[in-house]
């Protein structure tokens, strides 16, 4: 069987070869438009890649800052978290016209759309408990009452405040699929993809948040499938990258995680992953 890891080494080629080079908001990049990926999940299996080390805790710390509805980076930095310091910092928010925000506030991001969607947005220090839509919270009902409606959608992209956010969303749809009784398979349409540094984090948050939707549901996690809009690689990552398409991915690790009944009791530490192989770290800078 091809390792699964080769659909993300095939992306990184087809871009480099027949990407078409754009001047973009923040660099030159080379970009193709539209890619599915497809990652089993069975048997404990985790999507995390091989061809280089990915740094999995931070992944894990962010998507369960999101979970708790957290849009202020100091939550991050605290946890040495700092993949959102260049959108959070002072500049940035003057640029995007929000000088009202004080540093390190996002705005209205992901997790407050997941959590209290369209809530009006006063600032990261706000207790909005109790506002807006918790999406995140009816999806998992939904998957426990009415497991095969084709309904249960969770959207980050809300119109109505994109322009409070620091960053509009990339990964903006997520969709819960249930098969064979009990099997959870998560889809979720990224408009924007990053393929050097943000695609393998997203593999990673999703195939960890199936984990974590379908224990609270008392699923089975199965599968991730993974749809991009626009895939692109900067120009200075195009080096690193064409030398990762030539590494032989490793298995996937395995994670473990315990049942619990509400998805906002879990912690990182709950979290233990085992037999992570992996190639060396490879440097790229993150662009904002």
């Amino acid at each position: 069987m091809i390792h699964q890891e080769y659909q993300y080494l095939n992306l990184i080629r087809k871009i480099i070869k027949n990407g078409d080079t754009i001047n973009g908001r923040n660099g030159k990049i080379k970009t193709i438009i539209g890619n599915q990926m497809r990652f089993s999940l069975k048997n404990n299996k985790i999507p995390i890649l091989t061809t280089k080390k990915l740094a999995w805790g931070v992944c894990l710390k962010e998507l369960l800052w999101f979970i708790n509805g957290d849009t202020n980076n100091t939550s991050l930095k605290k946890q040495k978290v700092n993949i959102w310091n260049g959108n959070a910092s002072r500049q940035f928010l003057d640029d995007r016209g929000l000088q009202h925000y004080s540093e390190n506030d996002l705005g209205p991001i992901y997790g407050h759309q997941w959590r209290f969607y369209n809530a009006p947005y006063k600032s990261c220090y706000t207790n909005y408990k109790g506002t807006g839509i918790d999406q995140l919270q009816n999806s998992i009902e939904m998957l426990k009452t009415d497991p095969f409606s084709r309904r249960n959608i969770i959207t980050a992209w809300n119109p109505e405040q994109l322009n409070e956010m620091a960053l509009p969303p990339c990964h903006i749809l997520i969709q819960f699929n249930v098969i064979d009784k009990n099997k959870l398979i998560t889809s979720v349409y990224q408009r924007s993809g990053d393929v050097g540094l943000g695609i393998p984090f997203n593999i990673a948050s999703y195939s960890m948040l199936t984990y974590m939707v379908a224990n609270v549901c008392d699923l089975e996690p199965y599968e991730f499938i993974h749809t991009v809009g626009n895939c692109h690689i900067y120009e200075e990552h195009i080096a690193s990258l064409d030398k990762q398409t030539n590494l032989v991915p490793y298995d996937f690790p395995s994670i473990n995680i315990p049942i619990k009944k509400d998805i906002d009791d879990y912690t990182f530490d709950d979290f233990i992953l085992s037999d992570y192989n992996y190639h060396p770290t490879i440097a790229m800078k993150m662009k904002v």
